[in-house]
Order: structure tokens, then sequence, then C-alpha cells
């Protein structure tokens, strides 16, 4: 009798155990499905400047990249990326962010025009709040596609982790499914060497990214510290554009270039607030530091 009690005890144990080891898997899962690492305002006493090691953003730092992409008749074309990390601020979720203006051409031709919204959080890690991306196609607006936290069940996500280690779990870069905004992030590689150009750098991070629609495609950043991006690759059976990209030059704008890179950034706000009015007409002005 009392044995039969002790088994019937414990298999009472194990079936609750069982149980609430499937919740947790089921919220796991869910909570994987969006950001893994819950955002928390709290967590921000003092979002910018940010100042991570592998992913500086001073106010009126440029970066120039240039490469190759391959258009889906399978033409290898020049790319050019253009990076200016503005002096604007942007609240975000209750979080000051910091906000860099982006240029995407292909082929010598514009094709994305974007402001993108970063916060560092106490322990380091840089967030992506968001972004508002433009399309055109031959000088004329297609399409914007804009996620930011908060709006249409969007989720900020991590973007640099503040100690990036090889075998850390990989981490949601944003959740946007109303534009299918799924990326993400793993730690790939360290200390290893990559030159561009006549410019070589020692102890280089690799994030591996991917996205729940291209399962089979990694885009590999590499970074150097005190810099931040300086080569981007790829990998992967399901790669369709096998992008490349070198960091070319590095500057540091003066106060004139840097008042026309904020005019651009603010006229493409505008902008955004007449085109996307459902998310990004309901975001407060950014403002200048």
């Amino acid at each position: 009798m009392i044995h039969q009690t002790i088994e019937s005890s414990l298999r009472r144990r194990l079936l609750l155990i069982a149980a609430a080891f499937g919740v947790l898997v089921g919220c796991a899962g869910a909570q994987s499905a969006k950001t893994d690492a819950a955002f928390d305002a709290r967590h921000f006493a003092q979002s910018i400047p940010i100042g991570n090691e592998w992913m500086p953003l001073k106010p009126g730092t440029r970066l120039v990249y240039e490469g190759t992409t391959v258009e889906d008749d399978g033409t290898v074309v020049p790319h050019r990326v253009v990076i200016t990390v503005t002096d604007l601020t942007k609240v975000i979720g209750g979080v000051r962010t910091s906000v860099t203006w982006d240029l995407d051409y292909s082929d010598g031709e514009l094709v994305e025009a974007e402001l993108a919204f970063f916060a560092q959080d106490t322990s380091g890690t840089v967030w992506r709040m968001g972004e508002y991306p433009e399309e055109y196609e031959e000088g004329k607006f297609v399409a914007a596609k804009p996620w930011i936290h908060g709006f249409e069940d969007a989720r900020a996500g991590i973007m640099m982790l503040a100690r990036p280690r090889v075998g850390t779990p990989s981490y949601a870069q944003g959740w946007g499914p109303a534009v299918d905004w799924t990326d993400r992030g793993q730690v790939d590689q360290v200390g290893q060497k990559t030159c561009v150009g006549s410019k070589c750098y020692d102890d280089v991070l690799v994030i591996a990214e991917t996205s729940q629609s291209e399962p089979n495609a990694h885009q590999l950043k590499y970074y150097a510290r005190g810099i931040g991006n300086v080569r981007v690759g790829w990998r992967g059976a399901g790669e369709k554009t096998k992008e490349t990209l070198e960091l070319v030059r590095v500057e540091q704008l003066d106060a004139a270039a840097l008042a026309e890179a904020r005019a651009r950034a603010l006229e493409l706000e505008r902008g955004a607030y007449q085109r996307s009015k459902t998310v990004y007409a309901h975001t407060p002005p950014a403002q200048r530091l």
C-alpha cells in the first residue's frame, strides 16, 4: 500500500513536470518567433550615444561600402551603400534612439533610402528599434515597408551583443510580421583576419544572418573593433543576390556636411509621415541632439 502510494505520488509529479515543461517549450517557441530577448525600456538608462566596440555609432560618421550583387537574370552589377550616422534622435517605445540615414545604389542608381533606429541597453547590447525604407525605380518612389517597435506587432531586436561569443544561441534582429522582417543573427566566428583594399583587420568578428523566408541563405558580416562592419559576404545554396561589400571609406563629417545629412534625413522623415499612415505617422518627430 505504501509502495503504491509512493509510486502514485511519483507518477503525479512526473506528469506535472512534463506538463510544465511542455508549457515552457511552447512559450519559448512563441517567443523565438518574435524576439528571443525580451525588450524592456527600463533597461535603457542611457541609450545613446552607442559605444559598443563592435558597432560604434558616433554622430557624423559616414561609412561607404562598395561591392556587387547578382540580378534575377544572373547579371552581376555594382553595388554601393552609404551609411551616415546623423545627429538626430527619435523616441521609439519609450527609448531615445540614434538615427542613421542609409542609401543603397545598384548599378549607379539609387534603389533604396532608409532611416534606421538603434539604441544601446545598459549591458552594452545594441538593439535595432525599427526602420523606414523607401524603394525606388528609375528615380521614382515605388514602396515603403516600415517596421517600428510597438506597431503592427513589431518588436525590437538585437543587432550586436555586448559580449559576442561563439556558441551563443541565435537571436532575433527584430520582428516585423507585417513586412516579413524575420532576420536572425548568430556569432559565427571570432578572431578572424580580413583585408579590405589595403587595410587589414585582426581579431574580426563574423555574424551570420538569415531569415525565415531564406533559411538556406546567410549573409556574413565582418566586424572590426572600434569601426563596425567592414565586409559583407554570403554562403548557402539559397542565397539569391550573393551580395558582397567592402568598407572603402570612413569619414567624420564637418559641420556643413553633417547639416546636409540631417536635412536629407528629415526630408525622408517628412515623406514617411505622409506615406506610412498606420505606422510612422504615429511616431514622435526626430530631434537634433
